[in-house]
């Protein structure tokens, strides 16, 4: 079968996660992604020599100081419109030319389901974000968020509307309100999955905005050793400032830093929840602000035990957090996955179903 796979390119999680599912597809089937932003550049060159990368324009996010920054965002975007808008019509005859798929599979990406649609091809949505606008959410949830929540599942209904089948993948499981969805466990890229977990003191420090200026000085006054990345992303070898290590990132040594730390330290991103979940790693969650999904994700974090979620960050959230580690870490023991065979399964049977439809 030929896929057009669309890939979301704000930030890297949706292109890691997607990376797996890649990996399975071209077994089978052949493949052609479209991706945006940095999302792009890290898919080829980890699958490019395996299906078609097309870039195309995608909205992005501007912060400061750990929130969205509405006006900067706005400014970027018409700024990118311009040449961006023109890049995706050439995508558009790119594809139908060179591809001609009989499917598309979305990331919670738009422009390749806009496409399916002009071309009357089935779609599958495989991604965390439906979870916001497809399940029974308890009131804690949203709290303080009434107008964020009831916008965001607007915006998710749209975003990938009328697929076949949605594959949601998550480490909680509220009740299922909408027809043609399933619950699966995170999707966990194999370096993941075979990481040795040792017991290390350090917090991994994980930003993926270079705007969180406060956080750095509450981690050093209260001593605690740190490994930490994304802050300084000019980095090319490891800078020591008291007990915080700043490190250039690698993909290796990342992993290893997680799979040893006494605990993490990052934003409400779903994709390292998921596996600091996984490798029973506690998380103190640092949701970027107006950025509805990321409080959604924390706030169910603490939720489940498996850590907390800080909207805003003080010295005495942060000491808390680390007297509560011994308590989170015995409530991720209970934390099991077989890997990603459930999100496969499920996705083979609907890949199946769409084949005998012809």
């Amino acid at each position: 079968m030929r896929i057009l796979y669309g890939v979301v390119g704000e930030g890297l999680g949706h292109a890691i996660r997607s990376r797996v599912v890649l990996e399975e597809l071209v077994k089978r089937h052949q493949v052609h992604v479209v991706v945006s932003g940095r999302a792009h550049d890290f898919l080829l060159k980890t699958m490019g020599d395996r299906l078609g990368v097309t870039r195309i324009w995608g909205w992005s996010l501007a912060y400061k100081n750990n929130a969205v920054d509405a006006r900067e965002t706005a400014l970027y975007n018409l700024r990118g419109a311009l040449g961006g808008v023109p890049r995706n019509v050439r995508a558009y005859f790119e594809v139908v030319g060179r591809f001609a798929p009989e499917l598309v599979i979305s990331d919670f990406e738009s422009w390749s389901t806009v496409f399916a649609h002009l071309h009357g091809l089935p779609v599958v949505s495989i991604d965390n974000m439906q979870s916001i606008a497809r399940c029974r959410h308890p009131r804690d949830v949203y709290r303080g968020l009434q107008a964020e929540y009831s916008m965001i599942r607007a915006i998710v209904n749209i975003k990938v509307p009328g697929a076949v089948h949605y594959h949601i993948a998550t480490f909680f499981y509220p009740p299922v309100t909408a027809r043609k969805t399933t619950l699966h466990p995170p999707i966990l890229r194999p370096e993941i999955l075979g990481a040795r977990t040792s017991e290390g003191e350090h917090l991994l420090v994980y930003q993926t905005s270079t705007s969180h200026t406060a956080l750095p000085g509450l981690l050093k006054a209260a001593g605690i050793p740190c490994r930490v990345y994304g802050l300084r992303r000019d980095l090319t070898a490891d800078v020591a400032d008291g007990p915080l290590l700043y490190r250039p990132f690698s993909e290796r040594t990342f992993i290893d830093d997680l799979a040893s730390a006494r605990g993490v330290i990052a934003n409400g991103g779903f994709t390292l929840m998921g596996e600091a979940v996984y490798l029973r790693r506690p998380m103190l969650a640092l949701p970027i602000a107006k950025q509805f999904e990321q409080t959604f994700n924390a706030r169910y974090l603490e939720r489940a035990g498996y850590g907390m979620c800080a909207e805003v960050l003080t010295r005495e959230r942060l000491l808390e957090f680390m007297r509560r580690l011994p308590e989170l870490r015995r409530n991720l023991e209970g934390y099991t996955q077989d890997g990603n065979t459930h999100l496969f399964a499920g996705l083979e049977r609907t890949l199946a179903t769409i084949a005998q439809r012809g």
